[in-house]
């Protein structure tokens, strides 16, 4: 092959291998500015007051420190199947917590060893009567259209589509942080933590491979005419 040529064919795959790379890295910026936005906007809502459930708008609940005031619903209660606390292997309990006039939010109550099984029963069980629990707004996992049917009792995932009850659920849960009356078990679980995830080491690797591609190309370009 002239030497021309594949020079030529060298600059043109190293110019595709550094654009290339070049857009990925600005694409993982663009990544990083939403997720800061993200943050910025949980920062704000994590400062506002704890606030009755009932009283903020659907579209402003999720990431909402809330109250709710009502009773729970264990024959409706879901297993959340494969979360480990500690290192240890268990479930979360998940229960409608009735609010009254036909609507319900469901409550993670926590973490149970799986030992615990469905319907929970003893120590786990949820408390009859009247219960004020504070946690946590968090949206689903998904929402179910139409409602699989029937509703299984273990599921792996928060889905508020689920069929067969007899309220309309609120289009978030709630991750019990107290309750009163208070429960040893189910376990508080922690909530979720919100960082700036790898976007930003992502983006310089990019670059760095875009670097790469280009010094890359001049070397072997330099190496070639020498010889």
């Amino acid at each position: 092959m002239a030497p021309r040529v594949r020079h030529t064919i060298l600059i043109a795959i190293s110019v595709v291998v550094a654009a290339t790379c070049i857009r990925l890295g600005f694409w993982q910026l663009d990544r990083l500015h939403g997720r800061r936005a993200v943050n910025a906007m949980l920062e704000a809502r994590s400062a506002e007051p704890i606030t009755p459930i009932t009283q903020i708008a659907p579209e402003d609940l999720p990431y909402r420190e809330v109250t709710a005031t009502g009773t729970y619903d264990p024959s409706h209660e879901w297993i959340l199947s494969g979360r480990s606390q500690g290192g240890v292997a268990g479930n979360h309990v998940l229960t409608p917590l009735v609010l009254g006039e036909g609507t319900a939010v469901i409550v993670d109550r926590g973490w149970v060893p799986l030992d615990v099984g469905g319907p929970v029963t003893g120590t786990a069980a949820a408390p009859g009567g009247r219960v004020t629990v504070t946690g946590l707004a968090l949206p689903p996992d998904t929402v179910t259209v139409p409602a699989p049917s029937p509703a299984p009792s273990i599921v792996t995932r928060i889905d508020l589509g689920r069929a067969g009850l007899p309220y309309r659920l609120l289009p978030v849960y709630v991750l019990l942080a107290s309750q009163d009356p208070p429960q040893d078990l189910p376990a508080i679980v922690d909530p979720p933590t919100f960082d700036e995830g790898p976007h930003l080491s992502y983006a310089i690797q990019w670059f760095a491979f875009a670097s790469i591609a280009v010094i890359g190309c001049v070397l072997l370009l330099v190496r070639d005419r020498r010889e």
